[in-house]
């Protein structure tokens, strides 16, 4: 059985997929905003998960919260979950403490990064990511650098299994109760790619849709692109 850690488990699809992979027997580590938002997973606890704490939004918070996965040992997978729909935390969260996180957290061979079919309206330009402590850009934006993340640490690390998910219009609390798609299609993928021994599982570098691979934007596969972005993130957190 695998070891999963997953961002922003507290409700939605993180929730929902740290529900389902402790059912399938796996050692999962559930991550929450701060200590007062545990009590939204304490049934997970108590169901045999492990818990960390920590803002994405803060970089000395999102640094904290890889040493709390280390010091419980690592892990085999990360999904990177969390993400925020609006405000100007959006490439705080969604972009920089993914970035930060792969950087840090110790072991993991398989990595799952949520992006969005709002991505195809992205900007490639990378200019909102200075070194001087701020990060500017729409959610498009974001799911656009963060697709391009995941397809780059495909390029640059072989030994892992680096895939970005697009979940769906589902009805959780970002998508809202009327969002028309299924609910468990929107966190089936990220398990299967963290679990499953399929050969399609097995592959790196993908964007799907419900176990399908997708076409993403043409820049997230831009080499020149990738490694601009590469370069801006270490920029941003070094700054």
């Amino acid at each position: 059985m695998a070891r999963i850690f997953i961002t922003g488990s507290a409700d939605g699809l993180g929730r929902a997929a740290a529900q389902t992979l402790l059912g399938g027997g796996h050692d999962v580590i559930v991550h929450a905003r701060g200590a007062e938002r545990l009590t939204a997973v304490k049934d997970l606890i108590d169901q045999g998960a492990s818990a960390v704490t920590g803002d994405l939004a803060d970089l000395d918070q999102t640094r904290s919260i890889a040493d709390q996965v280390n010091r419980l040992g690592g892990c085999d997978a990360v999904i990177h979950n969390a993400g925020v729909y609006t405000g100007p935390l959006i490439m705080a969260v969604n972009v920089v403490a993914p970035y930060l996180l792969t950087v840090l957290v110790e072991g993991p061979r398989r990595l799952v990064y949520l992006s969005s079919s709002m991505h195809l309206g992205g900007r490639p330009d990378v200019a909102g990511l200075g070194g001087n402590g701020q990060a500017a850009g729409s959610y498009s934006d974001s799911k656009l650098f963060v697709t391009a993340l995941a397809l780059a640490v495909a390029r640059i690390r072989p030994d892992v299994r680096s895939n970005a998910v697009d979940p769906g219009w589902v009805p959780t609390k970002m998508g809202g109760p009327g969002a028309p798609d299924d609910l468990r299609l929107g966190h089936l993928t990220q398990e299967w790619l963290v679990t499953s021994d399929e050969p399609e599982a097995l592959t790196s570098g993908g964007y799907w849709h419900h176990q399908q691979r997708r076409d993403p934007h043409p820049a997230a596969r831009d080499r020149r692109f990738q490694d601009a972005l590469l370069a801006a993130l270490a920029a941003h957190v070094a700054g």
